[in-house]
């Protein structure tokens, strides 16, 4: 088994790489430059069954790709295979910056992750005795569809390249997936002229046979999408234009999802630009550009070109800012419960309290505490105590309306915010939720019947406090009260002059 290790930039090949495949016994020759000439005079006289080139994190993205383009018209018969290079501790493959769909759109046919994956990769190359999918040849490949997602276009001027820069740089700083397309679209436009700029989210849902696609973020309108129809304007307003976007997606979008690929297309008077969003191997988002009327002009090769090149980006950011959502929200959950935690009560009840004293409304908080919950941790172990706790969270939330914020405060203490909810109101709740939890059977997850009850003390603001701070204070303190007076019932905070 021959292969051909290819250095790209006078790299060396790792140790590593070396002697992995030494030790399977492939027979590795090095070429120590890349060149065409070079490799016509490099006295290789086998026909390799696989080129073998690593990619470091630091890869020069260009050079690879002329490396590719010319070990293919040397060998095109062999498999061009991308190992990855981490030359700093252990890398996660989900960081890296080019991913296996970037890789293979590269020109690449296989890709290891470590060295150690070579010799069985090479094996299943050996076998099924094929080069790449749906070519006769990697250098067809290679030749003729070079990857212009990659790299940009060769004579862009400078301030448009400043521009690609600060519209990547900018998507750094944005936090929500929405806030991303939006940014992204600000940057786009000034490169691109366009009538109308759309980020569709799309995808495959499980059943379906075509893609669902639903707009995302939109900047300007064409002239027919602005002379809406009489009373139409108030779905506009409402929507932010989104609305009525929807199941508007061109053919041309619809084409670059399901084939992977950025197209330009002329529909009637319009002139449709479609750049699929890739994240890891998936097309997770398609960007639309429109242009409309008679004399619209078609978007150049090099339009395409740029808005591939910086589809990679803008999927990261889109990619990035659901990770980052749903981190903000596990940070804000709690574990056990998956009830809001304190976290998050504090910083609602602050924001409650902010608008209740700008609009002289009420809110009322309502903390209570399980009875002689330790007796069943002491009991039956703490395994039924969570379970109980996980149960107590369904009893609350049966009980409360879709406006109240429910939070586990900590250990078995709750903490139910009602907004806009005076005092009289609160005191039939609390009755009803104390009744409640008191006829319910827990099972602690172990088919028990236990019976439990709660403690409950309530304060609302402006009336007991006129801090968040001092109102969860107050109303823990009433709860206290409950506490004293035999538990199983209801306390309400004492009024600032009774204190």
């Amino acid at each position: 088994m021959n292969v051909i290790l290819l250095k790209v930039e006078h790299e060396q090949p790792a140790c590593a790489l070396v002697e992995a495949l030494r030790e399977a016994g492939v027979c590795a020759t090095e070429l120590a430059t890349v060149g065409s000439s070079r490799l016509g005079a490099s006295g290789v006289k086998v026909s390799p069954l696989a080129v073998i080139c690593e990619v470091s994190e630091r890869a020069n993205i260009a050079g690879i790709h002329a490396a590719l383009t010319e070990a293919a018209a040397a060998w095109p018969e062999a498999s061009i295979v991308a190992c990855r290079r981490f030359e700093t501790g252990e890398a996660q493959p989900e960081l890296y910056r080019l991913d296996m769909h970037a890789l293979l759109r590269l020109g690449f046919h296989s890709v290891a992750d470590h060295p150690a994956q070579l010799p069985a990769l090479l094996r299943e190359i050996g076998d099924s005795g094929e080069t790449l999918p749906g070519t006769t040849s990697l250098s067809e490949r290679l030749n003729s569809a070079p990857p212009a997602s990659m790299l940009l276009p060769d004579n862009l001027s400078v301030a448009c390249l400043r521009g690609a820069f600060e519209a990547v740089a900018s998507l750094h700083f944005v936090s929500d997936q929405k806030s991303a397309a939006q940014t992204a679209l600000a940057g786009l436009a000034p490169l691109v002229r366009a009538d109308r700029w759309t980020i569709y989210l799309a995808g495959l849902e499980r059943g379906q046979l075509e893609a669902r696609f639903e707009p995302l973020a939109v900047r300007g309108l064409t002239e027919s999408e602005r002379a809406l129809p009489e009373g139409d304007w108030q779905l506009a307003l409402h929507s932010d234009s989104l609305m009525l976007l929807t199941g508007t997606e061109s053919q041309a979008a619809r084409d670059a999802f399901a084939t992977n690929e950025t197209l330009r297309e002329t529909d009637g008077e319009r002139r449709i630009l479609a750049v699929p969003l890739v994240n890891g191997e998936r097309v997770v988002a398609v960007l639309e550009a429109v242009r409309e009327g008679s004399a619209a002009r078609d978007f150049a090769a090099n339009d395409a070109t740029l808005l591939s090149a910086l589809a990679l980006p803008l999927s990261a950011a889109l990619a990035n800012s659901v990770r980052i959502a749903e981190a903000e929200k596990l940070s804000q959950t709690d574990d056990l419960t998956k009830l809001h935690n304190a976290r998050f009560l504090r910083q609602y009840l602050i924001a409650e309290v902010k608008r209740a004293r700008r609009y002289g409304s009420t809110v009322t908080v309502l903390f209570f505490d399980l009875d002689d919950f330790k007796e069943i941790n002491d009991h039956y172990g703490h395994l039924a105590g969570s379970h109980v706790l996980m149960e107590m969270a369904t009893v609350i939330l049966t009980g409360v309306r879709d406006t109240d914020v429910v939070a586990r405060y900590g250990g078995d203490e709750f903490v139910v915010i009602l907004p806009e909810t005076n005092l009289e109101m609160v005191a039939g709740v609390a009755e009803r939720m104390r009744e409640k939890i008191a006829a319910h059977i827990f099972t602690g997850g172990r088919g028990l019947r236990l019976r439990l009850t709660a403690s409950f003390g309530v304060a609302a603001f402006p009336e007991h406090s006129q801090s968040p701070q001092q109102l969860i204070a107050d109303a823990d303190a009433a709860m206290y009260e409950a506490k004293a007076a035999h538990k199983n019932c209801v306390r309400f905070a004492s009024k600032p002059d009774a204190k």
